[in-house]
């Protein structure tokens, strides 16, 4: 019995690792956009920063909503646009530096 117990607090003891965790140096800050869609139909937010646009919400009606802009860094300079649910108009916006939560009435 002493044996087993000695053969298992070796193994435990000669398996164990350890865990090291580091982060980011420049951890990459995420932004947002509080959307207040006053118009009569749902619209369909997008982002262009460096690359493709990004779908980001439908946001209903009558309603607000806050976004995050997922692998967009704050301070990065966007386009928003956001698009009526027909499809009949979109809205834009150049030039938004995104910081924090950015403030954006439709229409």
């Amino acid at each position: 019995m002493r044996f087993a117990l000695v053969v298992l607090l070796a193994l435990s003891t000669a398996c164990s690792r350890q865990v090291v965790v580091e982060t980011s140096a420049d951890p990459v800050a995420t932004a947002s956009i509080k959307v207040t869609n006053t118009a009569s139909q749902a619209v369909s937010v997008y982002v262009t920063g460096d690359g493709p646009e990004l779908f980001l919400k439908s946001v209903a009606a009558n309603t607000t909503e806050v976004i995050p802009v997922p692998g967009v860094a704050a301070g990065t300079t966007v386009r928003l646009r956001a698009t009526l649910a027909d499809g009949s108009r979109s809205y834009t916006r150049d030039g938004v530096v995104l910081t924090g939560v950015y403030d954006w009435r439709v229409p």
